[in-house]
């Protein structure tokens, strides 16, 4: 069983997994309506702006948000508050980092949408607001769910952003993939064993339940198709 300090650790990965989550899903969905449907100059160079930490080092992403976010940064000269080595900065640098992954899926969803459907329902005078909650949310709410998963998993396992921006500060901001690096940096193998056990488990789990969701989803539009 991993040792107290893991689940504290754990604790805190969790909570800002689940934050940023929330903030995807939030931010993320009208931004990926936006990019499957609508067409404007710079869409383009705005798409690569939001993709880019799929190919940026993640310690080059925290060393910007680090810049950005401390003491001497932009963030701080307007806020008055420093974001760097506390909760608030590693949120922050969580939600960029794991952006394009739920971008990605929740764009997805939207395109699998029928587009005659749409019109159909505006041709008949739909509401706005019904057309989205009756036609468009049953229709896409599995893809929002999956990419909104797969953010969370993925702001568990980060390691370069987090560091950069919050340091290893046991408690505070000490995400559990940096306690095992100092796990093994102290060369307590053992104990680096079964906590990354653990998370390889808790990992894989949410990745099975992401896959046969999608999967009954992909059966369900096919007998309503």
């Amino acid at each position: 069983m991993p040792e107290p300090e893991f689940f504290l650790a754990l604790r805190l990965s969790l909570l800002v997994a689940s934050l940023s989550a929330g903030l995807l899903l939030l931010l993320g969905t009208p931004l990926a309506w936006l990019l499957a449907f609508r067409d404007f100059p710079g869409k383009a160079l705005l798409e690569a702006v939001f993709l880019l930490p799929l190919v940026l080092p993640p310690t080059v992403l925290g060393f910007y948000l680090l810049l950005f976010l401390g003491p001497e940064g932009l963030w701080t000269r307007i806020t008055g508050v420093s974001w760097a080595f506390r909760l608030e900065g590693l949120l922050f640098a969580s939600v960029l980092f794991s952006l394009p992954f739920a971008l990605t899926a929740y764009r997805e969803a939207f395109l699998s949408l029928d587009r005659n459907l749409l019109e159909v329902a505006r041709t008949l005078g739909v509401p706005r607001a019904k057309l989205y909650a009756r036609v468009v949310f049953p229709l896409v709410w599995p893809g929002l769910l999956s990419g909104t998963l797969l953010a969370f998993a993925h702001t568990l396992g980060e390691f370069g952003v987090v560091l950069m921006v919050g340091g290893s500060i046991p408690g505070k901001t000490q995400m559990v993939s940096i306690y095992l690096y100092d796990l093994v940096q102290a060369l307590r193998f053992a104990e680096a064993a079964r906590a990354s056990l653990f998370l390889l488990l808790l990992s894989l789990l949410i990745l099975v339940f992401v896959r046969l969701l999608e999967r009954r989803w992909r059966a369900w539009r096919s007998t309503t198709g």
